[in-house]
């Protein structure tokens, strides 16, 4: 079973690596991909306005053309015309309206640019025109975008075909990465989202196997309990019944009131573990029965102690109670509560240590509205990882092969359960080898 499970761990470990893998890569494929469809799209639209300029610049050419007289009697009329240049001519607004026009038919009407008019592309190119930040644009190629330089050039066969001076524009898309971002951020939210999905029912069927495990290991070990604890009270009553059908025994009236107290006292015991499990079920269920009413916590632990005594006594025990709580009358269920005292003494009792006296110091305190119940002893202690399953249902500490602690693991998951239902609390100090202190705490009647 242990090695199945590694290997279906191992297997969807494997194929969720495989999956992120490959999600990661076809994301990196995605973002490429459109990163050389916005620049082939900008590209586009550089070309258009090259285009687009260059037709303005022929109609400002032809309108010029009409002024003068005997248009084709001087050679060198078209020299003036040389120095007729678009960027000049036009506006900051016309050619910003004439850039954004154009951006927007092709779907990045939302991205930012700087732009440039140059002149004389033979040698340095000089620029007629730009936008404010022109410049500085140019020089952050990491973020920014710029085709190359596009010529300005002339319909053919218009009046401005070959005779004015070579003129370009130039455009640089500011951050055009993050309208690629932005273009695929559903694409991305989603892969984000199944991964996260992958990897979340990864972990629960991880998590519930586990979990399967854990309550396979549990029911195992509850079974053996159970066994142990059965086991003794039958045999115990099987023998009782067998000397009872003895004539001398038949015959005697102490020995069969012997043999009758022992099969009495044999069957309390197993009534009394089947109504821990009962218990411990119907507070799992939420189904058991709270009768709160006022009780005085010092007067509960007196009684209980003193029905420990004889249990102290024997392992030359002792009891120091110190219930210096000026406050404690509680609102609570008299039996759980008993209980929850009892199981907390009978805890100290069963994990004392041997040929060591026990040591058993109850106190009591109050906070501002409720009363502190601490139970300190000096038994075997328990280490960090008991210390966090302790209050766990059927957990019991390992000693190894030995069976020396009766019970069903049930006791500690009862007082949690207890405490929980009067909304109180319940936690655990413990030293492995020096003892325990188990702190109980309830708040105080409201009346």
């Amino acid at each position: 079973m242990k090695r199945l499970f590694s290997s279906i761990t191992v297997l969807i470990t494997l194929s969720l690596v495989g999956i992120i893998v490959m999600q990661v890569s076809w994301l990196k494929n995605l973002i490429t991909l459109r990163e050389d469809q916005v620049k082939q799209e900008i590209d586009n639209v550089y070309q258009a306005l090259s285009n687009e300029f260059g037709q303005k610049r022929d109609q400002l050419i032809s309108e010029a053309s009409q002024n003068y007289s005997n248009l084709f009697s001087q050679r060198n009329f078209f020299d003036p015309f040389k120095t007729i240049s678009i960027g000049a001519k036009l506006s900051t607004v016309e050619i910003e309206k004439i850039v954004q026009r154009e951006l927007e038919k092709a779907g990045l009407g939302k991205m930012k640019y700087e732009y440039a008019f140059l002149s004389g592309l033979t040698g340095r190119p000089n620029i007629e025109k730009q936008s404010p930040d022109f410049l500085l644009a140019m020089e952050d190629s990491l973020h920014n975008y710029s085709p190359n330089y596009s010529l300005i050039r002339s319909q053919p066969g218009s009046a401005s075909d070959g005779i004015t001076k070579d003129e370009a524009f130039a455009l640089i898309i500011l951050n055009w990465k993050s309208h690629v971002t932005q273009s695929i951020v559903w694409n991305l939210l989603m892969a984000i989202l199944f991964t996260l999905v992958i990897v979340a029912a990864f972990y629960l069927t991880v998590y519930t196997m586990l979990r399967q495990k854990k309550l396979g290991e549990i029911k195992n070990d509850f079974i053996n309990n159970m066994t142990h604890e059965f086991k003794t009270p039958i045999a115990t009553i099987s023998l009782a019944v067998d000397a009872l059908k003895n004539e001398r025994v038949m015959g005697d009236r102490d020995k069969l009131n012997y043999f009758s107290g022992i099969i009495k006292e044999e069957n309390q015991r197993m009534n009394k573990q089947v109504e821990t499990i009962l218990k411990a079920s119907q507070f799992e269920k939420r189904e058991a029965e709270i009768d709160l009413k006022p009780l005085h916590v010092h007067e509960v632990i007196e009684n209980v102690v003193d029905n420990f005594q004889l249990q102290l006594h024997e392992k030359n025990g002792d009891s120091v109670l110190s219930l210096e709580a000026t406050k404690d009358l509680i609102d609570a269920d008299e039996v759980h509560f008993t209980n929850l005292v009892n199981n907390l003494i009978d805890n100290a009792v069963k994990y004392s240590k041997d040929n060591v006296p026990i040591q058993l110091k109850i106190s009591t305190s109050n906070t501002s509205n409720g009363i502190v119940i601490k139970f300190e002893d000096n038994g075997i202690g328990m280490s960090r990882e008991t210390q966090k399953r302790i209050f766990e249902k059927f957990y019991r500490a390992h000693t190894g092969n030995l069976h020396n602690v009766k019970g069903f693991g049930l006791g500690l998951n009862y007082v949690k359960s207890v405490a929980d239902s009067h909304n109180g609390t319940v936690k655990v100090d413990s030293v492995l080898g020096r003892g325990s202190v188990f702190t109980v705490e309830f708040p105080l009647a409201k009346n």
